[in-house]
């Protein structure tokens, strides 16, 4: 009864864990309460009312709803709790306060390991063997290829496969809206009454069900080319369905806003039209696989749109093998992405002409899989021999993973999914000389990794640089300088396997000196009360 009485008063949930289910919407907190003594009870039935009063305190001051047991033993006299506490709380507070009563021995955080051998999660679409952008066992037959030269897609999925209350907007050529990869998926405008002729939701578009054709100013934004199909496919095509292929997110909604005519080409008004009409109608993802050469005031405002209205914008970064600016790849704030070949390098050329590639420049972010992309027929329900090649194949797995990032929490900004998905690339794994150490014009941070990004935030804390802090050099030979605008601020040094191997308290100055003796990549991590920021640094010796 006093057991039963303690779970009702913390108003909590008790249940063991089930192996393999991780939650990473949560902060976890292993709290492991002190032995009763020599008589073999357990101290919770011995001091039951203190323990519910001192952890009921600490529960409801940082919003905790939820306690898992992990061990509630009479024979080893053992009682060790898991406190899932909201994301947004200050988790070093929460183990301080646990750490500091009297009936707890010690509370850690509850830490993420991997087996030595993993076993990921793997779908059985027929085709499946042909995405070596999402499992690449070095046998792809159609260029040179490298056995993990991939995202990692397999292991990401047991961490997240998505959730059905994130739409992805794609501005393309439209898609195959009756295909049965996407059956399902495609987003459906509740608002609306169909076929009604009439504005139901007052959104300026007459039966708008399943998006809007800015290219021919209708409501059946239909593929007449082919490029929107595969990147649809390539974004959310349905997993684990025996036929075709599988998408990045395999739960997402998919808003179609055709935006390209049937040549494969577009006016700018038709993705300004469209990236306002994704943002007003519930999109948290734009996946732009397009680009013009010209500047644009109108284009830059309508993106500036989406990041302030906390909506994600992915771009590709177009396939002239040049450093000449596309936009809105260009734009600042959009993450702009280059492709790879099945070997990790760069995609020159393309297998469709010897003077093409991925282009580079200052506003490159990140690279992902983008030759010899096989996806989903526009004509065809059943063909599935296609195969496009293209920095607009590479960009939708990024938006998968964006997309993937969002169903895990909702609450990220652009900001913060830009971040993470720039600070858990793999570096330095393409062409030598291209792809060196830290941030380069070939290929960004690197090659985007779905399970490290998802694993990344697993203590629950989306660090993000939104403010301008800056290291210098970088590369260093292990003595770096910090200049940060704030004077007072938490400093960590993180490794490459994401362990903590430094950390200080910085009070009343904006420039620091940091050294690291051993070479490698490393995150420089900076709390502030404004936030928590970080940067890529290599050393080298």
């Amino acid at each position: 009864m006093k057991r039963a009485g303690f779970t009702l008063l913390m108003v909590m949930i008790f249940s063991f864990l089930s192996l393999g289910q991780v939650d990473f919407k949560f902060q976890r907190v292993i709290v492991k309460l002190k032995n009763s003594g020599t008589d073999g009870l357990l101290f919770p039935a011995r001091q039951n009312q203190a323990l519910s009063d001192n952890m009921w305190r600490i529960n409801r001051k940082f919003n905790v709803e939820k306690v898992d047991k992990v061990v509630l033993s009479e024979i080893s006299n053992c009682a060790i709790y898991l406190v899932n506490v909201p994301i947004e709380a200050d988790i070093d507070g929460v183990i301080r306060e646990y750490a500091g009563l009297d009936e707890v021995e010690y509370a850690e955080l509850d830490h993420v390991g991997m087996g030595a051998g993993m076993m990921g999660f793997v779908p059985n679409d027929q085709y499946y063997s042909r995405q070596w952008g999402l499992n690449n066992n070095g046998t792809f037959s159609l260029l040179a290829s490298k056995a993990g030269a991939d995202i990692d897609m397999e292991n990401a999925w047991t961490i997240e496969q998505g959730s059905s209350d994130v739409v992805v907007a794609i501005i393309d050529s439209g898609a195959k809206l009756n295909h049965p990869e996407l059956s399902g998926r495609i987003w459906e405008n509740k608002k609306e009454i169909p076929a009604n002729g009439i504005d139901d939701d007052n959104n300026g578009f007459v039966d708008d069900i399943n998006g809007w054709d800015f290219a021919n100013n209708d409501n059946i934004p239909t593929d007449d080319h082919g490029h929107g199909s595969n990147v649809a496919g390539i974004i959310g095509a349905n997993g684990n369905n025996g036929i075709g292929y599988a998408g990045v997110d395999l739960n997402c909604k998919l808003m179609i806003l055709k935006g390209l005519d049937k040549d494969n080409k577009g006016f700018y008004s038709w993705w300004i039209s469209a990236i306002y009409y994704a943002v007003d109608n519930g999109a948290k993802v734009i996946n732009m696989s397009l680009g013009g050469s010209s500047a644009s005031l109108t284009l830059t405002n309508a993106i500036n749109y989406a990041l302030n209205k906390n909506v994600t914008v992915v771009v590709s970064m177009m396939n002239f093998n040049s450093n000449e600016p596309y936009y809105p790849a260009a734009i600042p704030g959009v993450i702009a992405v280059g492709a790879t070949n099945p070997d990790d390098k760069r995609a020159v050329p393309f297998f469709w002409s010897s003077t093409s590639g991925s282009s580079f420049g200052s506003h490159i972010s990140v690279v992902a899989p983008g030759n010899y992309i096989f996806g989903l027929s526009h004509t065809s329900d059943i063909s599935y021999g296609y195969y496009w090649g293209g920095t607009s194949q590479a960009a939708p797995h990024v938006s998968g993973l964006a997309s993937l990032l969002l169903a895990q929490n909702k609450n990220r900004t652009p900001a913060q999914i830009k971040s993470i998905i720039e600070s858990t690339a793999e570096d330095m794994v393409g062409l030598p000389g291209e792809d060196v150490s830290g941030w380069d014009q070939y290929y960004g941070y690197g090659r985007i990794n779905a399970y490290n990004a998802l694993t990344y935030m697993a203590n629950g804390t989306d660090d993000v640089e939104l403010i301008d802090f800056n290291l210098f050099p970088n590369p260093s030979d292990g003595f770096i300088r910090i200049i940060m605008p704030s004077d007072s601020y938490r400093l960590e040094v993180v490794n490459a396997a994401g362990q903590v191997v430094g950390s200080e308290n910085v009070l009343g100055k904006t420039e620091h000196d940091l050294e690291i003796n051993q070479t490698g990549l490393y995150l420089v991590r900076l709390s502030t009360d404004r936030g928590v920021y970080t940067k890529k640094v290599v050393v080298k010796k």
